[in-house]
Formats: structure tokens, C-alpha cells, sequence
């Protein structure tokens, strides 16, 4: 295209006795370099992310990172269309159609789990591959006609609830209280650690809900301290997650906390302060890189984000929902080279064959994990994705 615009220009400079043979020699010429030129067709990525509103904590360190993206994979140029959608399932939908009208190949996205799942008819619709950068399993399983377009890098509910649940047992607890969001996020964890807590024997002694921008949840953890419950879940995520800890210091809670990992980050801890000191929590690998084993797979990809994440943005900056972003862009430079092979970027054949090859990854290790897809499992993490941390003194530390 700015080979066509730099020959309109010439033309126009040109006299009005030669403007028609000029013109016809110039369409040659385009022609010429249209056959000859080695350019490669540049790659589409959409990006929606919740960079302002009540889970910016978690879509900033994810809009960061895509600055830390390659601009060229397998020998094609790619481009990043990013934006916000401000932690509203509305805009991320209006969103996700506009990044399809505009001819995206993939879109990566949304930060949260309500907005992911907003988003799944509209890319199911318009055929193009979305890779969530979200938790909830309900936003990938069942894998229908529709989710058959949808796959995510965050470790499912699942795999974590099961890592809390015998982490409380080790722990000696027999009786849980439960509080989450009052969106999907919350109600999903409470569907999986309820399902894990009934395999492992522990009673949940009351559910309790609460909104992400809520300023006070005092009657639910009275509800919950009437409960006297060994220990409690906290189902939320970012800073918003801080509230219920730090209501249940206030009001002399002397039992074990956990969270989930959808608090592993920065803010959080720096929000939670002294109140959120000896919590619990299942997360990726990628959080505790340097006190991993040698022997951890995820370890060296951890590293390297980290090192490129902390150079550019600050020393302990890191996420683990920036390292979903980034293992986003791991999966794309494997799938995307596969997908070229056998259709052009910017068509419907090629969107097929990048959802084909995004079915189909073997042995892709991540910051989180080690990757394998299948038709039937578009998230394709096991255990290998989850640690246990414990925060001590501020800091993430792997838990004894």
C-alpha cells in the first residue's frame, strides 16, 4: 500500500499531456513490485484488557507487557491493536467487535472472567480465534461450537481448588467459610472448591458474596466469624481482595486465611499490608521464579519474563496475570508460523487453521507451566502450573 501511495503522488506531479502514459507506466511498475517484493502479510493481534476500572491491577501489568511482545514472528510483521475495556462486559464486547470488523487474525483478552465470557458469542460469531487471559474453566469448558473458538493461559479453577483444598487438610483444617465476588469469577470458585472440599472432607460453614467495588463487607464477616469456621477462602482478585482479609483483622480473626490466585500481585500486597501477612494461596510458577528448582520447566521462562518485565518496568513489578500476557505471546509464536503454512493472514482460512493449531500444542513450556492442548481441553495445564505461596514480611515465598 505505500508503494500505491507513493506512485499516486508521482502522477500527480506529472503534466496533463503525459498524465496518461505516466499512469500507465506507473501501473506497470506497481505491478512489477507487487510480483517481486518480499514483504510478508502482517499478522492482526486484538487485545482487550481491563487496564482501568476495578481489576485494573490486573490488566495494567497485562497491557504492559505487550509491549514486551515480539513485533515479528515466523518472518511476518505483527501488529497490536489494544483496548480498554475498562472492567465493563459492555465495552469488552463492543470491543471484541470492533478489533472483528477491523480483520484481526486473534484476539487476546479479556483480563477478567465476566468479560471473557461476555465475549465468547461474539468471537464464536465472527470466527476468530480469542486466547483469555482470565481464570474461570467456564470460559473454555464445555468446549461446544461455540468455545471451540476460545482457549485461555490462566490455570483452570479446578487445578487450583484442588491445591488449596489439600493444602487445608496438610494444614490440619476441617471447617472453611467462603467469600467471593458476586460475579462469575466467585460463584465459579465456589462451584470448584466446593466440589474439592466434599473429596477431601472439609465443611464449608457458610458462603458469603460481595461486590468487586464494594467498600464494606462487615455483615458478612460477622456472618462468618458466627460460623467459627477453622479457617477461611477468599475468592476475589486484585486489590479489591484485600477488603475481606483485612475486615476479618479488624475484627480479631485468629484463623488461617487463603486466597486464590487471582491475588498474585503487587498491589495486593502492597494494599494488604500487615493484614494480609501469613496468607495462602495456590499460584503459577512464574511468581516464585528464582526460588524455584532447577529442575521446575517453568523456571527459565519465568526468569526470562521476569528480567524483561522488572527492566522495563520497575524491580518487583511483576505479575502473574502480566506472565498470562506473556505466555499468550509464547502461544501465538508457536501456533502462528503453523497456522501460515497453509492459509494468509487477514482470511478465514487462516483464523481455521491458527484455531486448528491452537487445539493441537504439545510440550509448550510457559511461565505458569507446560502447555498440551487438545479438541477437548483448551487450557492444557496440570500440576506442573501451580505452587503453594505463603506472603512473609511483604514478600512472595514458597510455602513449607
Amino acid at each position: 500500500m505505500k508503494v500505491v501511495r507513493v506512485v499516486k503522488q508521482a502522477v500527480v506531479k506529472r503534466s496533463a499531456g503525459a498524465r496518461r502514459s505516466g499512469a500507465v507506466a506507473a501501473l506497470a511498475t506497481v505491478a512489477l513490485l507487487v510480483l517481486a517484493s518480499p514483504v510478508q502479510a502482517q499478522i492482526k493481534v486484538g487485545v482487550v484488557l481491563s487496564a482501568t476500572g476495578p481489576a485494573a491491577s490486573l490488566g495494567i501489568p497485562q497491557r504492559n507487557t505487550v509491549t514486551l511482545l515480539p513485533r515479528e514472528i515466523g518472518g511476518k510483521s505483527v501488529e497490536y491493536i489494544v483496548l480498554d475495556d475498562a472492567s465493563d462486559t459492555t465495552a469488552a464486547v463492543k470491543n471484541t467487535r470492533r478489533l472483528i470488523s477491523e480483520g484481526v487474525d486473534v484476539i487476546i483478552g479479556s483480563s477478567i472472567t465476566p468479560n471473557s465470557l461476555a465475549m465468547v458469542d461474539v468471537v464464536a460469531e465472527g470466527q476468530t480465534p480469542m486466547i483469555s487471559v482470565a481464570a474461570s474453566s467456564k470460559i473454555i469448558e464445555p468446549v461446544d461450537d461455540k468455545r471451540a473458538w476460545v482457549f485461555k493461559t490462566p490455570q483452570n479453577d479446578s487445578l487450583m481448588a484442588n491445591a488449596l483444598a489439600e493444602r487445608m487438610v496438610a494444614d490440619k483444617v476441617s471447617t472453611v467459610a467462603f467469600i467471593g465476588f458476586s460475579d462469575s469469577y466467585g460463584q465459579g470458585w465456589y462451584g470448584e472448591f466446593s466440589k474439592q472440599a466434599a473429596l477431601n472432607k472439609l465443611k464449608i460453614t457458610v458462603n458469603e458474596a460481595y461486590a468487586r467495588n464494594d467498600s464494606s463487607v462487615t455483615g458478612q464477616i460477622l456472618r462468618i466469624m458466627a460460623s467459627n469456621p477453622d479457617a477461611v477462602l477468599v475468592a476475589g482478585a486484585g486489590t479489591p481482595a484485600v477488603l475481606p482479609e483485612r475486615t476479618l483483622r479488624e475484627r480479631g480473626y485468629k484463623g488461617k486465611i487463603y486466597q486464590t490466585h487471582g491475588v498474585a500481585n503487587t498491589d495486593f500486597l502492597r494494599l494488604g499490608g500487615k493484614d494480609v501477612e501469613g496468607t495462602l494461596l495456590p499460584a503459577g510458577p512464574v511468581l516464585v521464579a528464582a526460588l524455584l528448582p532447577d529442575s521446575n520447566p517453568s523456571k527459565k521462562a519465568g526468569l526470562e519474563y521476569t528480567q524483561k518485565y522488572e527492566a522495563a518496568f520497575g524491580t518487583g513489578t511483576v505479575t502473574t496475570f502480566g506472565a498470562h500476557l506473556w505466555d499468550a505471546g509464547l502461544v501465538l509464536q508457536r501456533v502462528l508460523p503453523v497456522a501460515a503454512k497453509s492459509a494468509a493472514p487477514g482470511t478465514p482460512q487462516f483464523r481455521k487453521a491458527l484455531r486448528e493449531a491452537l487445539e493441537h500444542i504439545q510440550n509448550l513450556t510457559l511461565s505458569h507451566g507446560v502447555m498440551n492442548t487438545t479438541p477437548t481441553d483448551h487450557s492444557g495445564l496440570d500440576n506442573r502450573a501451580r505452587v503453594i505461596v505463603k506472603i512473609e514480611s511483604g514478600h512472595w515465598v514458597l510455602a513449607p
